[in-house]
């Protein structure tokens, strides 16, 4: 602040020089370090008469002020790579659930070497939210009905579709899970000819989502279909289009049902027919159970303004259908197809804050259109094209401190869900979102990471002014109903040391990073630093 208790001029060199240095020294300031500069002129400089004492008096100014502007330079030096929390300024609450989504492949069916230590953790992770995705490259096991059903006969085959779903129930007894169904079988649309699916129920089939239009425009097929698929996990079976009756002995409770998956890549529905499926479907499960919850949208991207505005404004849908949520779905990328790693170092957050900065966007429609409905971000990760085991190791702890950044703005922006894809992923699968080693069936370092935000922070907790003077680290602290923690993020291939506000002393430090990807590794914070290793996702937990 400078301070003039008198209003006349400033007539003289010296004068004006301290005015410059003064505004100079105060326009470095920053936030960490606060600059409070107060000159007093109290009446003119003559020039005239005094200029003999012109040099000496401007000499006296400048070396007071370096000095000063030294003095504060070496403060902000010495503030570099610190950290600084209010613990008493709360900014917002947090609405966030971490958890994550599992996609139907052979590497997580009971014949795969892997299959009990993928359920064993996902049952450990103790997630809610998960979302179970049956998905269109494997039709047996995605579709319950794969040929048109005629006058004499249907023909309904749960064999594949069963085993899987009972191992997620299973594993996530206790927490809330999010069902999606999301192939539609291929005969409801005019494509022209029957459908050639693979007879392996293992073989991968990318060409079973064909067609762009359904062949019963008025979406009682779609409905019937998805009634009887329902039903037969919630009430014990169904009636089928002949009048049989299927038992199947399920009677699970399905808080929230999912309704399509990226339609705008998957038979390239338009905003205005997936408003028209939405409806038709929810109506009908609506009837089945009345307590469950529906999930709209569930785009791939969310470039198209068009899907919120028309899918969020009640007037386009049919009386008394509920939008409890929307969902939709983001991956950081490279740039360009022979990117390395030290560039995905870069290129991964900056794509991240593009995406955040249409979430900002979508929120203002929401709010807008909407404002009951909740945001599920069901499908965060990062997908390199790899399609082989040679992945850098440190890759998977780089793409988990992404989805944590993620998962930190989310959180900001008041996101209730924000799900890491995906559990299981290996060559031809997209390797480069597991979070299991499809090997060796072990968690790798994507896996931790959420295990890690899941134990720490959830709805409730309160952000509080967080500052870190420095750059690569991203750090907000939390009141949370266990106490107060603090979340760091190394964003960047190097190890960084970061100077921590009082208070942290004999807390813990609980993190993963390429030296600990494993297993969630814990230390106890001595000093007043704490190092992080590259691409570290780290929790302090204070002292009570």
């Amino acid at each position: 602040m400078i301070n003039f208790k008198d209003k006349k001029p400033v007539k003289s060199l010296s004068a004006t020089i301290l005015l410059l240095y003064t505004a100079t020294a105060f326009s470095q300031s920053n936030a960490q370090a606060k600059c409070l500069i107060s000159v007093k002129v109290n009446k003119p400089i003559n020039i005239a008469s005094r200029m003999k004492k012109k040099v000496a008096v401007t000499a006296k100014w400048l070396f007071i002020l370096t000095l000063t502007n030294f003095s504060f330079c070496v403060d902000l030096y010495s503030q570099k790579d610190s950290l600084v929390v209010d613990w008493n300024h709360v900014v917002s609450i947090s609405k966030t659930t971490a958890t994550l989504q599992v996609v139907e492949n052979p590497m997580v069916r009971p014949s795969s070497p892997i299959h009990k230590n993928t359920f064993k953790a996902l049952k450990e992770l103790g997630a809610d939210y998960v979302r179970y995705v049956p998905w269109f490259p494997y039709p047996k096991m995605a579709v319950a009905e794969l040929r048109r059903p005629t006058k004499d006969s249907t023909f309904w085959d749960f064999s594949y579709l069963d085993s899987t779903m009972e191992a997620i129930m299973n594993a996530t007894e206790g927490h809330s899970v999010v069902i999606n169904f999301s192939t539609t079988p291929s005969w409801l649309w005019k494509i022209n000819y029957d459908m050639p699916y693979p007879q392996d129920p293992y073989q991968v089939f990318w060409a079973y989502n064909d067609g762009t239009a359904l062949r019963d425009t008025t979406m009682k097929e779609l409905a019937g279909y998805y009634a009887r698929l329902f039903s037969w996990y919630t009430k014990g079976g169904f009636t089928d289009e002949r009048g049989i009756f299927h038992r199947s002995n399920h009677y699970y409770k399905i808080p929230y049902w999912e309704v399509l998956n990226e339609p705008d890549l998957e038979h390239n529905i338009s905003p205005r027919l997936y408003t028209e499926m939405y409806d038709a479907i929810v109506i009908e499960l609506k009837k089945i159970s009345p307590s469950t919850k529906f999930i709209g949208i569930s785009l791939a991207f969310e470039n198209n303004p068009e899907y919120f505005e028309y899918f969020l404004n009640q007037k386009n849908h049919r009386q008394g259908i509920p939008l409890d949520a929307i969902s939709y779905h983001f991956y950081g990328t490279p740039s360009f197809g022979t990117q390395k790693l030290d560039d995905y170092q870069y290129t991964f957050f900056e794509k991240a804050n593009y995406f955040l900065d249409r979430v900002r966007y979508i929120e203002n429609i929401r709010k807008r259109l909407s404002p009951k409905t909740i945001t599920t971000i069901n499908e965060i990760g990062t997908i390199i094209g790899a399609n082989d085991n040679n992945i850098p190791v440190e890759y998977w702890n780089l793409s988990g401190a992404m989805f944590a950044y993620v998962f930190l703005e989310l959180t900001k922006l008041g996101i209730e869900v924000a799900g890491e894809s995906q559990l299981v992923g290996y060559p031809s699968q997209f390797p480069d979102v597991s979070m299991m080693n499809w090997e060796n069936g072990k968690p790798n370092a994507r896996y931790w990471i959420l295990k890690l935000l899941k134990d720490n922070f959830g709805p409730g907790d309160k952000l509080v002014q967080t500052t870190f003077n420095g750059g690569d680290i991203i750090a907000q602290a939390f009141i949370t109903s266990k106490g107060k923690k603090i979340l760091l993020i190394n964003t960047r291939k190097k190890e960084i040391t970061v100077k921590l506000p009082p208070g942290v002393k004999d807390g813990r430090a609980i993190f993963v990073d390429v030296d600990n990807s494993d297993s969630l590794k814990q230390t106890q914070i001595k000093g007043n630093t704490t190092t992080l290793k590259s691409f570290a996702v780290e929790v302090i937990v204070l002292p009570d």
